[in-house]
């Protein structure tokens, strides 16, 4: 077993702070606004998820937090420190983020998926890259001998919990997840919300996650932010997000779609 990495020194304050951003995307035809002084903000702890309709952007959001894209005004900052600031080797040992589809490399076999970020760093030996691949591929729940196994073997469920496992290699206190139960049957969708739930308490994680199943949000979120007029409209417990008057909101929890919605408040406590 390897020793376990040492995190950075986390400073107090929130893990997450937006402030006054402006993603503006152009071209010769038109300007697009999609966000406009938007402010969010996102304690330690917290399963915060986002929520909005198409071209909200909550994706690019994501992915700004991530450092791969930049606003076009504003700031943002991860554990008290700019993510301009943080660069790429900075950003992986602080934030793990895990795409919608996985997005393994397909040449790798499972175990060098997973080891990818630490071999980058070169600064450990084979030996304990190896070692500790194995104990993140253990965690999410898969056994030794899917190490050597290629992405084409794997079913839908089994890439998400691998690439769990490669997002979770460098020991980040916060973790992304986009759309972490698209494409997944039902039981491999409550099966791999069962595995966030864990790792979120054993790891004293800190989560963002893009989600559209209502089922997904409801039994993880602690609190939920709807991105809707370029902004953050409402950033609350679900309750309060559901009580909230706002168009987007009604349609989305309380339309054809959403009517398992009140149900849902009635069962669950939204305590994780």
């Amino acid at each position: 077993m390897p020793e376990p990495l040492i995190a950075p020194p986390q400073p107090a304050g929130p893990v997450v702070e937006i402030s006054k951003l402006w993603t503006v995307f152009s071209s010769p035809e038109r300007r697009s606004v999609v966000h406009e002084n938007l402010d969010l903000t996102v304690q330690q702890g917290e399963v915060l998820s986002l929520v909005g309709g198409s071209g909200t952007g909550k994706t690019v959001l994501l992915r700004q937090i991530l450092g791969l894209e930049t606003p076009t005004k504003g700031e943002i900052k991860v554990l008290g420190q700019s993510v301009s600031e943080l660069g790429r080797k900075g950003a992986a040992s602080r934030i793990g983020m895990l795409f919608q589809h996985g997005a393994l490399f397909s040449a790798f076999s499972v175990l060098e998926n997973i080891s990818f970020p630490l071999r980058e760093l070169k600064t450990l030996t084979p030996t304990l890259v190896r070692e500790a691949a194995m104990v993140k591929l253990q965690m999410v729940g898969l056994k030794p001998e899917d190490a050597y196994k290629m992405p084409s073997d794997l079913s839908g469920g089994m890439i998400k919990r691998v690439a769990l496992a490669r997002a979770l290699i460098m020991d980040p206190p916060l973790l992304l997840l986009d759309e972490p139960t698209a494409g997944l049957d039902p039981d491999s969708s409550d099966g791999f919300v069962t595995l966030l739930r864990s790792l979120h308490r054993d790891l004293e994680l800190t989560v963002i996650m893009v989600t559209h199943d209502l089922d997904t949000l409801f039994e993880l979120s602690t609190r939920i932010a709807v991105l809707a007029d370029r902004r953050v409209v409402i950033a609350d417990a679900p309750k309060e997000v559901i009580a909230h008057h706002h168009p987007f909101i009604l349609d989305f929890f309380l339309g054809p779609r959403g009517q398992r919605a009140m149900e849902l408040l009635r069962e669950y406590p939204f305590a994780i």
